[in-house]
């Protein structure tokens, strides 16, 4: 049976073909899956004035008509769920439990934003209290202009949603580029949005590359806003690109993220949480806790128990009965953390476990969750984004020195804590520089909650109110009385 060919560029209500051939392979199988056509700066222009075209009239509706199709897109969701979980578990190797969880996400998120337009109407030029009788001042919250939303693999739909719910719930216009490793959850994401009554123009895809279709949109003219989630090498070029027009940026990049397990910690709990926040998604998440920093006086039995942890977990495709990890997402990103593994072993790092293809699994991406202690703090293995199934395992003496050791980092999007003290936990997790931490608790994500770190992390949080308001510039209307 042929692979399907799928036509990836939906401009002003209308899906081309043509244009750029960009294989999808399945991670499991190395198969191909499909071909979805792409297309470039041309394509990019035709979006961006299609958008701007629908501008005029979407950023004029009101929170409640932007709501109703925040809501139809949410329902569209829920009626394919099936259909997007496994496409995600196809094309992107994720085990049905994970797909679901990030169907779910994509619901509550168009949901959550339905509620916050609906709201805005009554938030609408809101007095201003000014210091003199002579003058009156009102505040509005107007929609930025056409945007451009970049995603990457590693959460498809989930990442879209995230900047595409606030984005349509400000008022905004948008031309999306999905990861071309992982088109097809997307396009099926946006057949839902076109059938959901949103006036043609206002959302628009482009699949493609970074090159021939990411760089043309981070300095196109005609968009007001580049919104981007990737790693901190690319943030750079979109960053520098944007700069040309001057156009505002949010940029969700990397993370080497800890968690810390504190000497009065439930041992098995902390094991829990450490294979949760390391091993989730194959560890390809900027949120991976993968520097696990253990008071001494629990190391040992903690080191125990996260590789009999470790070694337990089976490695399968998603089809498979008890899969608990899929498979990395492609070639080039398991050569990739191999190597890291490798040098990793080059600096004198201890591998208690893991790191290699599991002898069940011949062909596909599948790689055995991976322990290491006595990692020296130099290396790439503890400073670098591996974005793979490492952990990365260190002991310490004491509260502050545990502080130090999860703060010295570039990067700083969450962390977590454990431990049974109260006031303990919440003390390490205010000292802790990271966008969010968890106390005693998985990763968690709500909607109502912000997304987005310290240092070379972030530009800009996503979520909660602030993921609106990245959308919106602020006016203020002053009249003398």
């Amino acid at each position: 049976m042929l692979s399907p060919v799928l036509a990836g560029v939906y401009i002003d209500g209308h899906w081309r073909a043509g244009g750029e051939q960009l294989t999808v392979i399945n991670p499991s199988t190395e198969e191909r899956l499909a071909i979805v056509t792409g297309g470039d700066a041309r394509a990019v222009d035709d979006a961006v004035q299609a958008a701007r075209e629908a501008f005029g009239a979407w950023s004029k509706t009101t929170g409640a008509a932007r709501a109703m199709i925040l809501r139809k897109i949410a329902h569209g969701v829920a009626a394919r769920r099936e259909r997007l979980i496994e496409l995600q578990s196809s094309n992107n190797g994720k085990p049905g439990f994970e797909a679901a969880i990030d169907v779910d996400d994509v619901i509550g998120t168009f949901n959550y934003y339905a509620e916050l337009a609906e709201a805005s109407d009554g938030q609408q030029n809101r007095a201003v209290e000014l210091p003199s009788d002579e003058f009156t001042a009102r505040l509005r919250r107007e929609p930025c202009g056409v945007v451009g939303l970049i995603v990457p693999w590693n959460f498809p739909m989930v990442t879209t949603a995230w900047k595409l719910a606030p984005a349509l719930a400000a008022g905004c216009c948008v031309v999306l580029k999905p990861s071309e490793v992982t088109p097809l959850a997307e396009l099926e994401l946006a057949q839902i949005i076109a059938a959901s009554g949103l006036p043609t123009g206002v959302f628009n895809v482009v699949c493609g590359t970074g090159l021939a279709v990411g760089a043309p949109m981070s300095g196109h003219p005609g968009i007001a806003k580049v919104s981007f989630t990737g790693s901190n090498a690319v943030g750079v070029q979109v960053m520098q690109r944007a700069a040309e027009t001057v156009k505002g940026v949010s940029l969700e990049l990397g993370g080497k993220s800890s968690l810390l397990v504190l000497a009065d910690a439930d041992l098995d709990l902390a094991v829990e949480l450490a294979s949760g926040g390391g091993f989730f998604n194959a560890g390809q998440m900027c949120s991976a806790t993968s520097r696990v920093l253990v008071a001494n006086e629990l190391l040992e039995p903690f080191l125990e128990r996260i590789v009999a942890k470790a070694r337990s977990i089976k490695v399968a495709a998603p089809q498979d009965e008890g899969a608990e990890m899929g498979p990395l997402v492609n070639k080039a990103q398991y050569q990739r953390v191999i190597a890291h593994i490798e040098a990793g072993k080059d600096t004198g790092a201890r591998l208690l476990c893991g790191g290699k293809r599991p002898a069940d699994q011949p062909r596909g991406y599948f790689l055995q969750p991976a322990v290491f202690s006595h990692v020296p703090l130099d290396s790439a293995l503890w400073r670098e984004e591996i974005f793979g199934p490492v952990v990365c395992v260190r002991g310490f003496s004491s509260e502050a020195e545990a502080i130090a050791l999860a703060n010295d980092s570039q990067f700083g999007l969450v962390a977590s804590v454990v431990g049974r003290d109260a006031a303990t936990t919440e003390r390490v997790a205010n000292a802790l520089q990271a966008g969010l931490v968890w106390i005693n608790a998985p990763q968690v994500i709500f909607p109502q909650t912000a997304w987005g770190g310290y240092k070379q992390s972030s530009l800009g949080r996503e979520l909660g109110p602030w993921g609106m308001q990245a959308f919106q510039e602020i006016k203020h209307v002053v009249r003398a009385v």
